[in-house]
């Protein structure tokens, strides 16, 4: 039987534009904003909607998704630009889950397949709808088809060709529409003209149309039957297959264009009026009510300047109004003050936002990004991926004192607007630090506290939390005794150390008989002990060591708790020093996910950083990647996410965890114990 579209729907729609890093997003938004009529002419990079915040100019690429909201031909659409670098990938994630369809920017160029492999991938486990736009077609070296056989294997669903170019010469001057079956001549910045399909490309035209036709037919009897008995099939009945397959997930449909010019923009715009699912299917994915109460998904969180706080929200159903009370799914709660339509920076202020519209939301402080609000309590949570773990990390200081309490609420801020973040007071080092998802990620976050707060930052690496241990049993007195006016201190120990397993800890006992040593004093013996410990004779504090109070002596005046202590502290530092100290540094199980292609090159530099491989797989359910394990200092892993991505075009990545610590011998044992010493 025939697979049917139905009423196409004209309700306002939300349309992510993701894909590789650099492959035209932003520029895309911009052709679809000005051949829209929403900004007046399409700016150069640098000028564009999408890039207006300083970090994104200062950088010249999409550090944070840009929401625009426009019409055409009277239907609200709105385009979230989303970053493509693999670093600011997770201001997608609460993103795509809203939207009803993912525009895929991508260009023919190999060493991109990774990298658009992960988007599509996460696409396909969201259930999400999407179109490729392949950009850039005016400078394709290679076929459309043959680019199309290019980036299959990055796809799970057949990429289905709705276009090819039209050529003039040897170089391409606009599209045919194969559903259509019309030429379409390029204008710069303008709508195309149509003309007839050349002679000389019609046979061409016919095949690549068949090839569409029969990827449609496996989801449709009625066209197959069309197609075995060569009957030319309704256009309506094509375009309805194409509408329902690219809603069902079954084809990812390809256009074709170059966005720098404006060129295949407004196809591409008919081909989502008329073929993009809207909140109603959106609805249904997500398993939220069709009636009920209002339910709103927060997308994204950004605190401005002079406003507050604003909360990127997706109507999914209802209608909300300003000054309306709002409950999240975890119970927070807040009052709308202010409801903005975007267009990048701008806002324009409405009474309210209905179904399906996207919409920022003021002084919804208690909120964070990726919640499922209502305007009552008990709303279910729409799951969102959580971030990955992080893999890069800074330790931040303001360089003025007074700065300190500014930087601590710019912090907490910029972690609400980008939950990929982390930060943490590290007690032992006394640092703040913040982990983020590469180099640049954290160079940007930065840059946003410094603009934003006018604070002046120090960033330096985190200290690695060496330690050390013993090797050797050692047996001492400590002694201590002073006579002043009134009462003295008298407090005599002997401790015996010994080393422990690794990782075993501390762990102190007793031998006392007799009551050499009155049980009063053991408590402050071992806090004598443990405070010994905090630093050890090469600078680092000391693990894996046992302690036992073996003898000893007091007064029955002079003996205190404070003599005790200061007793033990002098046995320590003596035992210590004899007892061939070591030091130990941490020790990581490290898991990098990686192209197979470059699987070799991941492993060289895992062993160029002291990193021992434990073996590689086939990542399960990956075509073309691997898994390598390894386990690494963590020493050596400053800036590892640099180098990984350096060597596969931005796609690697990996998860780390402790292991355990082991011996660090050698020069750089030297260096570090020096350092401290210094």
């Amino acid at each position: 039987m025939g697979k049917r579209a139905g009423e196409r729907r004209t309700g306002p729609k939300c349309i992510a534009i993701v894909g590789p890093f650099a492959s035209g997003k932003t520029t895309l938004l911009e052709a679809i904003l000005a051949r829209t009529g929403a900004i007046p002419r399409q700016g150069a990079a640098g000028q564009t909607v999408g890039d207006f915040s300083p970090e994104a100019r200062a950088h010249a690429m999409s550090v944070e998704a840009t929401i625009a909201t426009t019409e055409f031909m009277g239907e609200s659409l709105t385009f979230i630009d989303c970053p493509g670098s693999g670093e600011f990938a997770y201001e997608a994630v609460p993103v795509l889950s809203a939207c009803d369809l993912a525009i895929v920017v991508a260009e023919p160029d190999e060493k991109k397949i990774p990298a658009l492999q992960l988007i599509l991938r996460q696409l396909d486990d969201l259930g999400l709808p999407r179109m490729l736009f392949l950009n850039k077609i005016d400078k394709a070296s290679a076929g459309v088809r043959d680019t199309l056989k290019l980036l299959q294997p990055a796809s799970r669903t057949p990429l289905l060709l709705r276009q090819i170019p039209l050529r003039e010469n040897g170089i391409v001057v606009g599209s045919i529409d194969l559903a259509l079956e019309r030429a379409y001549v390029y204008r710069e910045h303008a709508p195309s003209t149509v003309t007839d399909i050349p002679d000389d490309q019609r046979a061409s035209e016919l095949e690549a149309r068949f090839q569409m036709l029969e990827t449609l037919a496996d989801h449709d009897d009625a066209l197959m039957e069309h197609l075995l008995e060569e009957i030319e099939p309704p256009r309506d009945e094509i375009f309805d297959d194409l509408s329902a397959d690219l809603r069902d997930g079954a084809v990812t449909p390809v256009l074709i264009g170059a966005a720098e010019r404006g060129n295949g923009v407004l196809r591409l715009l008919k081909a989502i009026r008329h073929d993009a699912p809207d909140v109603t299917a959106t609805r249904e994915r997500l398993g939220i009510p069709s009636q009920g109460k209002p339910v709103l998904m927060v997308m994204k969180s950004v605190h401005t300047p002079h406003g507050g706080k604003l909360s990127i929200a997706r109507v999914l159903a209802g209608q909300v109004g300003d000054a309306t009370d709002m409950w999240s799914a975890s119970g927070a709660t807040g009052k709308i003050s202010g409801i903005y339509r975007m267009l990048g920076k701008d806002q324009a202020k409405i009474a309210s936002a209905g179904e399906g519209e996207t919409v920022a939301l003021g002084k919804l402080d208690a909120i964070a990004t990726g919640d499922t609000i209502s305007t009552s309590r008990g709303a279910a949570a729409i799951a969102v991926q959580p971030p990955a773990d992080p893999v890069h990390a800074v330790a931040l200081r303001s360089k003025e004192r007074k700065d300190d309490v500014k930087l601590s609420a710019g912090l907490q801020k910029l972690v609400q607007e980008d939950p990929s973040l982390t930060m943490e007071q590290n007690q032992e080092s006394g640092e703040t630090i913040l982990s983020g998802h590469g180099e640049m990620h954290l160079r940007v976050a930065i840059e946003r506290l410094e603009n934003k707060y006018q604070i002046a930052i120090s960033a330096s690496e985190p200290a690695i939390p060496y330690r050390e241990t013993i090797r050797k049993p050692v047996s001492k007195r400590g002694r201590h005794k002073k006579q002043s006016g009134g009462h003295g201190q008298f407090g005599d120990v002997v401790l015996d150390i010994k080393p422990l397993a690794r990782g075993a800890g501390f762990e102190f006992t007793d031998t006392i008989t007799g009551g050499v040593v009155p049980k009063q004093y053991f408590s402050s013996v071992e806090t004598g002990v443990r405070d010994s410990l905090k630093t050890g004779p090469l600078g680092f504090p000391v693990v894996d060591i046992a302690v036992n109070l073996a003898d000893g002596s007091y007064h029955n005046v002079d003996s205190s708790d404070m003599a005790f202590q200061q007793a033990a502290r002098l046995a320590m530092k003596e035992a210590l020093a004899e007892a061939s100290s070591v030091m130990l540094e941490p020790i990581f199980k490290v898991e990098i996910v990686t192209p197979s292609d470059a699987t070799a090159r991941i492993t060289a530099i895992v062993s160029q950083r002291r990193g021992q491989i434990l073996g590689f797989d086939a990542r399960p359910g990956w075509a073309g990647w691997d898994v390598v394990e390894a386990m690494m200092p963590q020493g050596e892993m400053r800036n590892l996410i640099v180098e990984l991505r350096s060597a596969t075009a931005g796609a690697a990545t990996y998860v780390a965890r402790f292991s355990h610590m082991a011996e660090l011998t050698g020069r750089q044992a030297e260096e570090l114990s020096q350092g401290k010493a210094a």
